[in-house]
């Protein structure tokens, strides 16, 4: 496999051994706590409305990476 990809047998255990990082360790935080709020609303709240929730409990963060965040998960509101 590491041959096919290019890279030295160390490099890829190396990569496979690495902790994860900052940024991703954040994403993954904040992906849990949108589905928490997104379950707790019975599946209404789209990205504005979980925005505003989550800054009220004091997670700072923008419409847009929570609206990402949603699109990578799948996550749709109702619509009446």
């Amino acid at each position: 496999m590491c041959e096919v990809l290019g890279v030295s047998r160390s490099g890829y255990y190396e990569w496979l051994n690495r902790p994860k990082s900052k940024q991703k360790e954040r994403k993954e935080k904040l992906t849990s706590q949108i589905k928490r709020v997104y379950l707790d609303s019975r599946r209404n709240y789209g990205s504005p409305k979980i925005t505003k929730q989550l800054n009220s409990e004091g997670v700072h963060v923008s419409q847009k990476t929570v609206s990402r965040i949603m699109k990578n998960e799948g996550i749709r509101s109702k619509t009446v």
